[in-house]
């Protein structure tokens, strides 16, 4: 045994016990509730507003709501769009992972393969089946794949996902772009109606309510809904990314054998100053 891995024993008191925390979805309240928060202020707003002033209007809601789904749908193969429900679903519902968390199991299998070899690894399959991303990372290291190749697959794999779901957050952000660009498409519908009919005054609030209504939508569903949700995904992706490259990290360095501490190192460089871990002090 190493004198590394032998004081590693001493400090950890044995061999690592792997245990992998399989990801959790839970809602994003933040999220739901900020929606929610910000349409309660607005549906205030204009319940203690004065006059009778009807803010419902529906030729306004289809050009601006049908409109943007329409040409956002433009900018997209139908392959892509039919994943859209899916992707707004994700803003919802979020995939709790634990960057120290996922360096200190990390560091668990990364001092099981030094202390006991590469094929010790197979011991732990079923806490791995927890994590299939990871799982197919340790059939890799398992299996023989030098470092190199490990970071060219994984890397491959890496750079697919956030691909993916850069697409998906831009469709989201294409519609935030779109949504006011339609409310301003409604409110010249609006004005060109008022304006051919001003000999007829019952006409011009129909029309003028047009004009302001879409603006008024298109505002909403662009800067208050599709903005933040094409954000929030662009957060979660680059949190996902992260928690794959450790793991990318920690299998390129165990394939080449090197030291667990150089590896708590370099996964220490990779996360948050809070989120670090002494997984040898």
């Amino acid at each position: 045994m190493s004198s590394d891995a032998a004081q590693a024993q001493a400090t950890r008191g044995g061999d690592p016990d792997i245990r992998i925390k399989a990801p959790s979805v839970k809602p994003d309240f933040a999220t739901i509730l900020g929606l929610l928060f910000v349409m309660g202020l607005i549906i205030a707003a204009i319940a203690m507003g004065s006059g009778n002033a009807n803010f419902i209007n529906g030729p306004s809601f289809l050009i601006v709501v049908l409109g943007t789904m329409a040409a956002t749908s433009i900018s997209y193969t139908g392959d892509e769009l039919k994943h859209v429900p899916g992707i707004i679903g994700n803003t919802l519902l979020r995939r709790i992972r634990t960057p120290s968390i996922m360096a200190t199991q990390l560091m668990d299998i990364a001092f099981l393969a030094r202390k006991k070899g590469l094929l010790a690894l197979t011991s732990a399959e079923p806490e791995l089946r927890k994590d299939p991303f990871l799982a197919r990372a340790v059939q890799l290291v398992t299996d023989g794949y030098n470092g190199d190749d490990i970071d060219h697959v994984l890397g491959q794999e890496v750079d697919a996902l956030a691909e993916r779901h850069r697409r998906s957050a831009s469709v989201i952000r294409r519609g935030s772009e779109i949504a006011p660009a339609m409310g301003l498409i409604g409110t010249l519908v609006g004005l060109v109606q008022m304006l051919a009919q001003l000999d007829d005054p019952s006409s011009i609030g129909p029309a003028m309510a047009l004009a302001l209504l879409t603006t008024f939508y298109g505002a909403i569903l662009g800067t208050i809904v599709l903005a933040p949700l094409a954000a929030k995904l662009e957060r979660n992706s680059n949190d996902e990314t992260m928690i794959k490259n450790m793991v990318l990290t920690a299998m390129g360095s165990i394939a080449r054998q090197e030291n667990p501490r150089r590896l708590e190192m370099m996964l220490n460089s990779e996360i948050p100053p809070e989120e670090r871990i002494k997984y040898f002090d």
